[in-house]
């Protein structure tokens, strides 16, 4: 087939990363670059080889007419970039969240449905190995799981400057939670019913009305409840920044975080080290009837190589014509749930789903 020319909108770490994953699959062709900092899409097409570059996504999409749109920008351009790219008869490929609002996501998956395009999310702990395991464990677990996860993030710099400008959009609940609420509904496979919500506001330097640390508790219809916990900044602690932990009747699994490294690495926010699964069957004395298990995953792909299974995703989605609607679904579901998880947080009330 033709190759697929692709425009890649953003070139920070998700943008990089993903330009470097078309760049390497012989079926795309980058076909231009676009971010506000001339800097950063300079750096990434030396790095490429030399590729046309833009400062303006309206102008480049008219230019280069792409097959495929790549966007990786800050949330609160998601919707308005998804939206055109689809008006411009392209495939899309957007980091999460979808959209800041319910109401716009479910207007985009329309949208890709009406104009018949290929509209995916970046999931990315969907296509990685270990969390798949990891997923696949827990459900062997019994009824009702108990879930406990995390991601807190010290952050200094340009990383802390990051996650201001994503604050003027969403907490950090709201931008981290939907990966690992995902994975939540992934392992119960159960409706959630209710979102409560604590947080607080930890640095001036953040907007008034926003707050950079939070926790989301989710109840589930089967009985499963699971919380969620994120918070930026300078002031974050590293003690225990990295939990993923899931309990069941039938023992536990957790992704055992020796070695994470900092909490601002980006290759630690997907990173595994090995799964630890511990069983709680008893033998006639009451003792442990097996020893616990460790499962490596020291085979895991960097987050490079994630990026470019989730491009290898998108483009079977597209050589196949792959029905998207669960995936687009799901993305809009997690979204809804950590939404709420904000109103929670802002009205000091469980919210009913």
């Amino acid at each position: 087939m033709n190759k697929l020319k692709v425009l890649v909108v953003g070139c920070g770490n998700m943008g990089t990363s993903h330009a470097r994953a078309y760049h390497q699959l012989k079926e795309f062709e980058i076909v231009g670059l676009v971010s506000r900092s001339a800097e950063s899409r300079e750096r990434l097409s030396e790095e490429l080889g030399g590729l046309p570059m833009y400062s303006d996504f309206y102008e480049a999409l008219t230019t280069t007419k792409p097959d495929v749109v790549s966007i990786n920008t800050y949330p609160d351009t998601h919707a308005a970039y998804v939206r055109e790219s689809l008006k411009a008869n392209a495939h899309v490929f957007v980091e999460k969240p979808l959209a800041t609002s319910v109401a716009e996501s479910e207007a985009l998956v329309k949208l890709a449905e009406v104009t018949n395009k290929k509209l995916v999310i970046g999931y990315i702990l969907r296509v990685h190995p270990a969390w798949t395991k990891f997923v696949e464990i827990a459900q062997s677990l019994g009824t009702p799981l108990v879930m406990r996860m995390n991601l807190n993030q010290q952050s200094s710099g340009d990383q802390w400057k990051t996650h201001k400008q994503l604050m003027k959009s969403m907490s950090p609940i709201v931008d981290c939670g939907v990966h690992y609420v995902d994975i939540m509904c992934m392992m119960t496979k159960s409706k959630p019913v209710s979102v409560s919500a604590i947080g607080a506001r930890l640095s001036d330097e953040v907007d008034s009305k926003m707050y950079n640390y939070g926790q989301l508790q989710v109840r589930f219809e089967n009985g499963s409840v699971g919380w969620y916990e994120a918070g930026w900044g300078p002031m974050m602690s590293e003690t225990a920044f990295f939990v993923k932990d899931v309990i069941g009747p039938k023992g536990a699994v957790s992704i055992v975080d020796d070695n994470k490294g900092a909490s601002e690495d980006i290759e630690g926010h997907t990173k595994t080290g090995c799964l630890k699964l511990h069983h709680s069957a008893l033998d006639a004395r009451g003792n442990f009837m097996k020893s616990d298990e460790y499962l490596s995953t020291e085979d895991e792909p960097d987050h490079d190589g994630l990026c470019l299974l989730e491009q290898q995703f998108l483009l079977k989605a597209i050589t196949e014509d792959m029905d998207l609607t669960d995936h687009m679904h799901d993305a809009v579901n997690s979204l809804k749930i950590v939404l709420a998880a904000d109103e929670a947080f802002r009205t000091g009330k469980t919210v009913a789903l």
